[in-house]
């Protein structure tokens, strides 16, 4: 027995589980065409969002289509370590529990970091799951586990020994919170409402002799938002043609409150127009200035401790924040005459994403990773289309980013993580081996060292970015085509599954993952790493702001799918979702997406509770049918080719228009039987029932990508299924013949239908009441074989052909005139007011356009498009005019 009312809850643990019992999900190579898709692991300490909830509906819309289609389709799930994140977590639960971090060690903490990994880092995967993801759980992964930990200590040691990995001091993005650089990536900038301060340097050894606006006696002026570096200062600089400070050159000025000289000097960098045309340098606190200083041979004075504190070197306010120290800076700056004014003033600051610490830059040792050779190969196969993006505007982001890419800082001053694989001898000596042991085996080959221990060797603290890892992925996560401890072991998965075929992500992610780990893929694979990236918008609220939870403005993804269904959560996120488009989420959407599913539920309804006859003399499909027929076949060609061009939201929307307006709202109605008494229905004949179901059995499989849990429900129900048996694992639908001129015809005869209905509707005539309809046509046999649907559909009671004009209110479909006699079911003379007021209504509007179209100077400056148009609006005008009048006639 169907319920009356579909219930997601009700199906959607029960077939989810199915699936898992039968293992439709999981992989292992065969002879079949592989798929691969690779989720782009989300992080350890993550909870599903909204953007999750899109990036991961349309992965396995993609991976169900293929299952479909026959393929050995693979989802491979898993999580990232997430080192700043996840560090940053464990730091605060340690915090509660009255625990520093330092105090216990590295090897303790890592204890903590694991076992706050075991409890709380499965939690995402397991809510995929009521999204309905069909990944292989079986194959899922971690970037610290064992094996993938390995792959990427033996990356860094063969870069290492390419000479492709490098240990030195460059600037470097700082997180005073976390303690350790991040990457660009990391760095969220915002708007920040500062104060620019504009302060006074004394000139050394007397009073100046210039003049200018910014020049005062004995000072020069410059204006900075950070007057808390002014400690670390190593030099002034101005332009070298600046009038104004030429007398200047090789002078020197005075820090204040600190009062050490530093000299003047000269570049073209310092923008004359901009500011006082004053620049300070410092060089340990802007990247910029870090340039100059290396330029003209500058000292570096680092002011800042690891946590944002002044440290000895700034002199005064040793200890304090820098953000106290600011204020305390400004305050002594004015009460001694050093500030001429602080103005409120906008500008861009960098944010840590993890922390929301303001980034400091910092100069740093570090390790890098040289990118100029490495990522030419990553260039060039996305230019050719070897990799396609979609949608293809990103290529040109990509390119800039490539031809102008920066050797990338691979350490991070953290525990959580891969340990640099770096061991430090006593003497500074550098062995990067896999082990401390192979480090020791090299130490002693290399320096003859034979008395080396152990002991004798530290390895490096620090652990590598993240992203490190994570461009290791579509090859990592797959077993290594031979097992080095067998030479006769078979080909393994990495030659079955890569390179994988689809890569879903964010656009902000595609320079610092996405082209990393297609470097990766031509260093290590010699190939691309996927075929294709499908780039997703940003999931906004309805006033364009990205869904945050600091905002309040994202729903529960899980929320969502309790009130609406997984299937109409699914739907509502793509019915408004093209590639590369940000999202402006809408509950609607959602809404709209569980209308869906009650409307395909009511219909499965509607066609099992008929009664089929068992009348055998049908043999023949009615028409209606081979008109589905080829309306479906159609669709099945427009969707490949949405599918083909990754239009995922036009791809969905297709099939709504197919389900909910051609088959429910036309296909249906047609077939629907009549009634033999007041209150039986007649039953169907056997030929359109059973190709009703074909059709809907087909439906299924279309939707069934998009909306698993329900289509899986109606599968099963609609005929007998055998234990095992499911619709992911079914045939997708292919197209067959499409009839386009049964196709032109029925579109025609919905025009018909839709215009009598608007004429019943608009003169308020009850819609059971039948209307005579007459046809003006030299070619009636176009015409016959719709008589019935016309007469079914428009609730028509008599259809004659006629050579001259008829009786009635006329319309034109397709240069075929038709005539409406409503003549005893309206009001006449208020049916002559409403066709009078619109007639002179549009002889007005005929009237203006006419008045435009002799207007010589529109038409000579208007384009000729707007031209065409307008002369569209006067034929349009002219025929209405024509019409009404006639309908006038009509009317006596």
């Amino acid at each position: 027995m169907i319920s009356k009312t579909y219930n997601p809850t009700d199906i959607e643990a029960k077939w989810y589980q199915y699936w898992l019992e039968n293992r439709f999900f999981h992989s292992t190579p065969d002879d079949r065409e592989p798929y691969t898709i690779v989720i782009p692991p989300p992080n350890v300490t993550g909870v599903l969002h909204m953007g999750h909830m899109l990036n991961n509906t349309i992965q396995d819309v993609l991976v169900r289509k293929a299952r479909m289609e026959g393929k050995n389709a693979c989802w491979v799930a898993g999580t990232d370590h997430a080192s700043i994140a996840t560090e940053a977590k464990v730091v605060a639960m340690l915090k509660e529990r009255g625990i520093d971090k330092l105090s216990i060690g590295r090897e303790k903490f890592l204890e903590y970091a694991w076992e706050w990994t075991y409890k709380y880092g499965g939690i995402i995967l397991t809510q995929l799951r009521k999204l309905g993801a069909s990944c292989d759980w079986d194959r899922t992964r971690f970037t610290m586990e064992p094996a993938l930990y390995d792959a990427v200590i033996e990356t860094f040691v063969d870069l290492y020994n390419k000479g492709q990995i490098y240990r030195g001091i460059r600037m470097v993005n700082w997180d005073p919170q976390g303690r350790t650089a991040v990457s660009d990536e990391e760095v969220i900038t915002k708007e920040v409402q500062q104060k620019l301060c504009y302060i006074r340097y004394e000139i050394q050894g007397g009073h100046s002799d210039g003049a200018g606006s910014t020049l005062e006696k004995d000072y020069v002026t410059i204006a900075t938002v950070r007057p808390e570096t002014i400690m670390a200062d190593v030099a002034i600089a101005v332009h070298p043609d600046d009038e104004r400070y030429a007398h200047l050159h090789g002078k020197k000025v005075l820090i204040p409150l600190i009062n050490r000289a530093i000299p003047i000097i000269t570049d073209e960098y310092v923008t004359m127009d901009f500011g006082t045309g004053c620049l300070k340098v410092t060089p340990a606190h802007d990247p910029n200035d870090y340039a100059l200083g290396v330029k003209h041979n500058l000292p570096v004075i680092d002011i800042l401790n690891d946590d944002g504190t002044l440290n000895e070197k700034a002199q005064i306010f040793v200890g304090v924040d820098r953000f106290a120290a600011r204020k305390a800076i400004i305050k002594e700056l004015d009460e001694k005459g050093y500030l001429v004014v602080a103005e409120d003033y906008k500008s861009n600051v960098g944010f840590s994403e993890r922390t929301n610490a303001v980034i400091e830059p910092k100069l740093s040792l570090q390790w890098f990773l040289k990118m100029g050779d490495l990522s030419k190969p990553a260039l060039e196969n996305v230019m050719n289309d070897t990799i396609q993006l979609h949608p293809a505007k990103f290529k040109n982001m990509y390119r800039s980013w490539m031809e102008n890419v920066h050797d990338w800082c691979i350490s991070r001053q953290l525990w959580w993580g891969h340990q640099i694989p770096a061991f430090y001898m006593k003497d500074g000596r550098i062995i990067v081996a896999k082990t401390k042991q192979e480090a020791l085996r090299i130490a002693r080959e290399k320096y003859q060292l034979f008395a080396l221990s152990e002991t004798d060797l530290t390895q490096d603290e620090d652990v590598l970015d993240t992203w490190f890892s994570s461009w290791l992925w579509p090859m990592a996560v797959f077993k290594p085509s031979y097992d080095p401890n067998d030479p006769k072991a078979a080909p393994g998965d990495l030659d079955y599954y890569y390179p994988t075929n689809d890569l879903v992500t964010a656009p902000e992610i595609l320079f610092f993952w996405v082209a990393r780990m297609i470097i990766a893929g031509y260093e290590y694979q010699g190939r691309e790493p996927f075929k294709n990236v499908y780039l997703t918008g940003i999931v906004r609220d309805k006033q364009g702001r990205k869904m945050s939870k600091s905002l309040g403005n994202s729903p529960d993804p899980l929320d969502l799918i309790e009130k609406f269904g997984a299937d109409g959560v699914r739907t509502g996120m793509l019915f408004s979702s093209p590639a590369g488009n940000d999202l402006l989420y809408d509950e609607k959407l959602v809404e709209q997406g569980r209308n869906f599913c009650n409307k395909i539920w009511n219909a499965f309804r509607l066609v099992k509770g008929w009664k089929v006859s068992d009348d055998t003399s049908v043999v023949e499909p009615p028409l209606a049918v081979l008109w589905f027929e080829s309306k479906l076949n159609q669709t099945l060609i427009d969707l490949e080719d949405h599918f083909s061009k990754y239009r995922m939201s036009d791809a969905l929307h297709t099939v709504y228009k197919l389900i909910w307006d051609d088959f429910c709202s036309q296909y249906l109605e047609m077939i629907k039987p009549g009634y033999e008494q007041q209150d039986q229905v007649r039953p169907i004949d056997k030929v359109t029932y059973d190709a009703t179901i074909d059709f809907f059995e087909r439906l299924m499989k279309l939707a069934h990508p998009f909306m698993p849990f329900i289509t899986e429900e109606i599968w099963q129900e609609i005929s007998e299924r055998q234990p095992g048996e499911s619709i992911c694992v079914s045939k997708y639908p292919t197209a067959g013949t499409v009839d386009k001129s049964l196709l032109a015809d029925f579109d025609m005869l919905f025009e018909i239908i839709s215009t009598v209905r608007n004429v019943r509707n608009s003169k308020q005539i009850n819609p059971k009441t039948e209307l005579p309809v007459a046809i003006k046509t030299d070619d009636k046999n176009r015409f016959t074989p719709l008589e019935g649907l016309i007469r079914k559909l428009a609730v028509v009671s008599d259809i004659n052909y006629v050579t001259e004009k008829a009786d009635g209110l006329s319309f034109m479909i397709r240069s075929v005139e038709f005539f409406v006699n409503i003549a005893g079911e309206i009001d006449v003379e208020q049916e002559r007011a409403n066709i009078e007021k619109e007639l002179a209504y549009t002889k007005g509007f005929l009237e203006s356009v006419l008045k435009k179209l002799s207007n010589e100077k529109f038409v000579a400056n208007a384009k000729p498009d707007v031209i065409d148009r307008e002369r569209q609006k006067l034929a349009d005008a002219e025929a209405k005019i024509k019409t009404l009048e006639e309908n006038l006639a009509a009317l006596g």
